[in-house]
């Protein structure tokens, strides 16, 4: 979908509003003083909030998938115990194992639907909540984000490797392990990536940060890295990133979708691209199918 220069200029604003970088009342201040096809940007701006009952597209009770919440230990996280949402395919398995990391406001309805699309393709699925350490996540995005920037950064990525060996270990799970994540979560299924070595077979980060060039000679994942195309933040590190994939020998794609900008995967929000979307999501079931086998 072709958007207007004003259109993205407030999406623009929107994205350091979700990423922390800009307060509610300045997002919306900054987006009434712009107009978008001759009416204020304003009203626009509020199409940007997720909604999420119109954009799932797997039900819970969907008789192919089992899902159920699970407790576990997560030593060295904000608070040693961690809560995910599990999902498994029909059949009794063992399957192999796909992580789904959120962004950066906990287990929202969209990353929750995510994990049941990627058990519906026949992967044993977990969403951890990184936010259970502080009650959950708490039913909108705004409270959610202010709660995940409270947390110990680094204690939450460790609960995310946690999370990730517990996937591995478990008793529906064949061993094979890979993981995918979107904005923090595609940040943090790179850094996976680098940490986990070869205990993590394939990730798809989807428009998330690059890990420190440092930690590249130690990923053993093979990496299908998802970009959107106006995506500055994220895209200034893309660079750097493919010379230490190529310097360490590792096997990735790289892939940027035209016109879309950062978020164009989520469909709960007007960010969604839902071409881009479709073959993004094609692309990384296709990949974990190759390389979980």
């Amino acid at each position: 979908m072709k958007t207007s220069s004003e259109e993205h200029e407030v999406v623009d604003l929107f994205n350091e509003y979700c990423h922390g970088r800009m307060e509610r009342r300045d997002f919306f201040q900054r987006s009434a003083a712009l107009t978008v096809g001759g009416v204020s940007a304003l009203a626009f701006a509020q199409t940007l909030l997720p909604q999420y009952a119109q954009a799932q597209t797997i039900s819970f009770t969907d008789e192919r998938i089992r899902p159920v919440y699970v407790d576990y230990p997560s030593p060295g996280g904000n608070s040693g115990t961690m809560r995910g949402y599990l999902v498994q395919p029909s059949g009794e398995g063992p399957f192999p194992a796909v992580l789904v990391v959120h962004e950066n406001r906990g287990l929202n309805p969209y990353v929750k639907d995510v994990a049941r699309r990627v058990a519906v393709a026949g992967f044993l699925a977990l969403a951890p909540d990184g936010l259970a350490p502080v009650g959950g996540y708490p039913g909108n995005d705004d409270d959610g984000r202010s709660m995940q920037s409270s947390l110990d950064g680094d204690k939450l990525r460790q609960d995310m490797v946690n999370s990730a060996r517990f996937l591995k270990r478990h008793e529906l799970s064949n061993g094979k392990l890979g993981a995918t994540g979107f904005c923090w979560g595609g940040s943090t299924t790179n850094f996976l990536a680098a940490t986990l070595g070869a205990d993590l077979q394939a990730a798809v980060p989807f428009y998330g940060e690059a890990p420190e060039t440092s930690m590249v000679p130690n990923i053993r994942a093979a990496m299908m890295v998802q970009y959107a195309e106006k995506d500055g933040w994220v895209n200034k590190t893309r660079p750097d990133y493919e010379k230490a994939l190529q310097a360490a020998g590792a096997i990735y794609e790289m892939h940027s979708y035209p016109d879309t900008g950062h978020g164009f995967h989520n469909n709960s929000t007007h960010r969604y691209n839902e071409a881009a979307a479709e073959l993004a999501w094609e692309r990384t079931i296709a990949w974990f199918t190759k390389h979980l086998a």
